[in-house]
């Protein structure tokens, strides 16, 4: 093999652009390791850095600016097999900064080649993390007041075991990039170089200058001994292998015959503290215990025991490929708040959509049929008022009956629990019954 480099799609750069210096590097180290380009996987992102994985005849993953740490990431983990590398600008550098802290602290065995030159050179020049606060760049004075950041001292202040500073010009670049490529660990080079189609175009940039401003740095060569440590893919493959098995996702069996042969689409509105993703929960397993498919779709704010709750229902003997609800045929309308997040579904109710309301709750104007329950005039709590709901649905044989609902609960409910709530269910369905 001759040459990664794909010679249809050869490099292309600005004249002078040290990242064909780093390219031609590239290429030589992986000929210099005996790597076949199945091998090899380059993760690039958004800049000129980002064409690096269309010049190579290997695998590729191009991504979104600054993530490309993350895919590489992905990657590595499901096939540790491969040799990952992953080409940055200081832009991406910046832009990903919490994404490369983070590979930092994993030690996950891929390559990152930060190429280094001190701007966003494709979008106009402007200033970068790393862009001196002295250069003169197509951002104003922005650079003269943020300090630049030392990539080197930050990937090694978070955790990197591997980390190198190196001019794109120093003649071992090769070599420098096969040792970090075979190091068993996160290692990563700051590539500095130069950019001719902008920074250097305002600003003194030579071989000379940009070795000059290394050597003035702390010395960055390779492996960092205080941060040695396991390989991330291999600790984490070591303590999966030891933790307990996952149990079997639980089988639900069908017991009784569905009592509609058509999709149902239910809502169950309340406020928070009335359980009403629960009495979703309920519902759907009262469905499957009839061998249908259901889904549940919940909505309820951030705030803990405050604002609406909103479950949304689908139970059907069809798979079920779109989870929304357009045209309710159920509406169990227990809390005013769950009521106002979604009364723009009471317009598209018809004529035979049921609608449970608390008597102390308003609902839009609607067609569907009404019955108002006075909950707490028959001694019903606020927190029990949905699992009451579904056993007056139970108790008309609508959607589902009281040994579907009873099936169900003892799915949901174990011991005590179970009890309370089964007892609940059966004195509400006598007092419904007594009138």
């Amino acid at each position: 093999m001759h040459s990664f480099i794909d010679s249809s799609r050869p490099p292309a750069y600005c004249p002078g652009c040290s990242h064909e210096v780093v390219t031609r590097a590239l290429d030589k180290a992986f000929l210099q390791m005996g790597l076949h380009q199945n091998q090899v996987v380059i993760v690039s992102d958004i800049g000129c850095s980002g064409l690096f994985d269309i010049f190579f005849k290997t695998h590729a993953f191009h991504g979104l600016h600054g993530r490309a740490l993350t895919y590489a990431t992905g990657i590595k983990l499901a096939r540790p097999d491969l040799h990952v590398v992953v080409t940055m600008g200081d832009g991406g550098l910046g832009i990903g900064g919490a994404h490369l802290l983070s590979t930092c602290r994993r030690n996950i065995d891929i390559t990152l080649l930060i190429l280094n030159n001190f701007n966003y050179g494709m979008t106009g020049g402007q200033f970068s993390a790393t862009t001196p606060p002295d250069a003169l760049v197509g951002s104003g004075f922005l650079n003269q007041i943020e300090k630049p950041m030392d990539a080197c001292r930050v990937m090694r202040a978070a955790g990197a075991s591997y980390v190198t500073r190196i001019s794109a010009y120093q003649s071992d670049l090769s070599a420098e990039m096969e040792q970090a490529i075979r190091f068993n660990g996160f290692s990563a080079m700051d590539i500095w170089g130069i950019c001719p189609g902008r920074y250097a175009r305002r600003n003194k940039t030579t071989f000379k200058t940009i070795q000059a401003a290394i050597e003035s740095l702390p010395p960055f060569h390779g492996p960092v001994p205080e941060n040695f440590r396991e390989e991330y893919g291999e600790h984490y493959r070591q303590k999966a292998s030891m933790q307990k098995p996952l149990p079997a996702p639980m089988e639900v069996a069908k017991k009784f015959p569905a009592l509609f042969n058509d999709r149902k689409e239910i809502l169950i509105l309340g406020s928070a503290g009335q359980r009403i993703v629960t009495a979703g929960e309920i519902l759907s397993y009262a469905g499957l215990t009839a061998g249908l498919h259901a889904t549940q779709k919940n909505d309820y704010p951030i705030t803990v025991l405050r604002g609406h709750s909103a479950c949304e229902v689908i139970l059907s003997p069809d798979k079920i490929d779109y989870a929304g609800i357009t045209a309710p045929d159920v509406i169990l309308a227990l809390g005013q708040e769950g009521i106002d997040r979604k009364k723009a579904l009471f317009s598209n109710c018809r004529e035979d959509t049921f609608v449970l309301v608390d008597s102390t709750a308003e609902i839009p104007d609607c067609r569907g049929t009404i019955l108002s329950i006075d909950f707490k005039g028959k001694k019903i709590k606020r927190q029990d008022m949905a699992m009451a709901a579904l056993s007056l649905l139970a108790q008309q044989q609508r959607l589902i009956n009281p040994d579907m609902l009873e099936a169900a609960l003892s799915i949901r409910f174990k011991g005590s629990t179970l009890d309370r709530v089964l007892a609940l269910v059966r004195h509400f369905a006598i007092v419904e019954n007594n009138g």
